[in-house]
C-alpha cells in the first residue's frame, strides 16, 4: 500500500475523512484501505486575555490516504462528498516514502506525543520594571514588579494602596511597561 494526495473542499477535511471511512465499511473494502490522515498540529494560541488551544491543518484542502489503489478503491475515493479528485487526476503518483516520513516526522506516536508549542508573550517583565496595571481589580495602579512567574504569565507587584505598599498578583496581559519615567 502507498499513499496519495486527495484534494478536497477547504474546511471539510475531516468530514471527508469521516464519511471515506463510512463508505469503505459500506462497501467491504477495508483491504484496500490502511490509513486516512489528515496532516494537522495543536498549537496554542494568546488572543487579547485569553489562550486558545487549536487544531492547525498542515496542507488546506489536501488529506492523504494510505491505500491499495485498484479501480474500485479509486472510484470509491472519487465519488465520496467533497472530493475534488487525487492529486494527478485519471493517473495519481503515490507520494515517495521518504517524503512521507519526513512528513509524519518518524511516525504519528511521537507526533502525538509531542509537547504542545508553547506561545511566548509579547513582552517579558523583569524583577525591578516599572509597570501599569490595563485592566481588572487594580486598574490604572502602577508599581514595581517584586517576583515573575513566566511559565503561569504571572507577576507580583508592589502597589501603594491608601499609602501602603501591597503585593498583588496580575496577569502579563493586564500589565504594560509604565512609560512616564
Amino acid at each position: 500500500m502507498e499513499w496519495y494526495v486527495v484534494n478536497t473542499f477547504s474546511g471539510y477535511e475531516n468530514t471527508v475523512r469521516n464519511n471515506l471511512e463510512d463508505r469503505i465499511k459500506a462497501n467491504s473494502l477495508a483491504e484496500c484501505f490502511e490509513e486516512i490522515l489528515v496532516p494537522s498540529e495543536k498549537v496554542t494560541e494568546r488572543r487579547g486575555n485569553t489562550t486558545v488551544k487549536k487544531t492547525k491543518k498542515f496542507f488546506p484542502g489536501y488529506i492523504f490516504i494510505k491505500m491499495e489503489m485498484t479501480k474500485e478503491a479509486w472510484h470509491l475515493v472519487q465519488a465520496t462528498p467533497r472530493v475534488t479528485g487525487f492529486l494527478g487526476g485519471q493517473s495519481p503518483k503515490p507520494v515517495p516514502a521518504s517524503q512521507m516520513a519526513r512528513m509524519l516526522g518518524g511516525g504519528q506516536e511521537e507526533q502525538a506525543a509531542e509537547e504542545e508549542k508553547k506561545v511566548v508573550p509579547a513582552v517579558i517583565y523583569a524583577v525591578g520594571d516599572e509597570v501599569r496595571v490595563k485592566t481588572g481589580a487594580f486598574a490604572n495602579f502602577t508599581g514595581e514588579v517584586e517576583e515573575v512567574n513566566t511559565d503561569k504569565e504571572k507577576v507580583w507587584l508592589a502597589v501603594s494602596i491608601f499609602g501602603r505598599p501591597t503585593r498583588v498578583e496580575v496577569d502579563f496581559a493586564d500589565l504594560e511597561p509604565n512609560n512616564q519615567a
